[in-house]
């Protein structure tokens, strides 16, 4: 089976668009991939955060991955820190990417127009996340729209790489789920729900309960054009029938007709109760993993042996490539 890598950073609490746009697909894809998930926990380190905050969103975010289904009998399932091999090859990344390249991706720039301060190390990023990728030799990374374009500076350093030292990565390959690969806000549709968000009528979050998740849709921002129909024309009413879809696993089409001859009120409310049945158990099952730190500990240490037993193999055979000395 092919390779499948992907992983989300513990800069917040995990929203429903996280959920929806990444785990919810991992679930099913790890069926069909040898799959390696992780908590990327370096990647956080980008941004400024508290540092109890950043430990206890690690250990949320790695009992949400096992809440929401993710098996570490059937996935590698581990916290990126945890494999040394992850920083030690994004130097090598680094080494083979042009300043030119790096300073035109997108996430950079934007972070450069609003913040004063930008870190050597969100410059870095996709270069850490290129060396992520590589080490476990992946075929196959599930990307949000806003990722993608790591995931071709990626392919870039890889094909360099390959074409220097002689053939040494897999050429990874981005893929987009059909649907849900961009949850919008709630109160603003023209955004991406975001674990940041400042507005959290904006956002529900997977810890969300019921009656706030209820609260939360009643608030949502449709129009009014009196109208259920997935368009550009209706940025609210669209992330609603795309939410409701992808909790039930149906086309966008299927939801139209599902909600013809309706009106938005039950748009709303059946799609809040939609998210309620899907989040419930699994919000359940995280508040118990969560009194268990031992466990989740003993999950931590036997994915990451795992993942190590991979990521090594690679590194040692980059440095011999390069000639460093193992």
């Amino acid at each position: 089976m092919e390779i499948l890598y992907s992983a989300t950073k513990p800069t917040g609490k995990l929203t429903l668009g996280n959920y929806l746009g990444a785990i919810k697909n991992w679930k099913e894809m790890q069926e069909n991939y040898n799959s390696i998930f992780a908590v990327a926990d370096l990647h956080s380190l980008t941004i400024n955060i508290d540092k109890k905050e950043l430990n206890d969103n690690i250990y949320t975010q790695f009992a949400t991955f096992l809440a929401a289904g993710l098996d570490p009998e059937k996935s590698i399932i581990y916290c990126q820190s945890h494999v040394k091999e992850h920083a030690e090859l994004a130097w090598i990344m680094n080494c083979l990417t042009y300043f030119g390249e790096a300073s035109r991706m997108t996430q950079f720039k934007d972070h450069k127009k609003k913040d004063k301060v930008v870190s050597v190390g969100l410059f870095a990023y996709p270069m850490l996340m290129a060396g992520d990728i590589l080490l476990y030799n992946t075929n196959v990374v599930p990307v949000g729209i806003d990722q993608m374009q790591h995931v071709e500076i990626c392919r870039d350093i890889a094909m360099r790489f390959n074409a220097r030292y002689g053939e040494t990565f897999v050429i990874p390959k981005g893929i987009i789920p059909k649907v849900g690969a961009k949850i919008m806000g709630l109160s603003d549709p023209t955004k991406k729900m975001a674990k940041s968000e400042d507005n959290e009528n904006n956002v529900i979050y997977i810890e969300d309960d019921d009656e706030t998740i209820r609260r939360k849709f009643k608030r949502a921002v449709t129009d009014s054009l009196n109208r259920i129909k997935y368009c550009e024309e209706q940025p609210g009413v669209s992330n609603l029938l795309t939410i409701f879809s992808c909790i039930k696993n149906i086309t966008i089409n299927e939801a139209e007709k599902h909600f013809e001859g309706l009106g938005y009120g039950e748009l709303k409310s059946q799609t809040a109760q939609a998210v309620i049945d899907e989040l419930s158990p699994i919000r359940q099952k995280l508040r118990e993993l969560k009194q268990n730190k031992t466990y989740l500990e003993e999950m931590m240490k036997k994915g990451a042996e795992k993942a190590r037993l991979i990521a090594s193999k690679t590194l040692n055979k980059v440095y011999r490539k390069i000639g460093l000395v193992i």
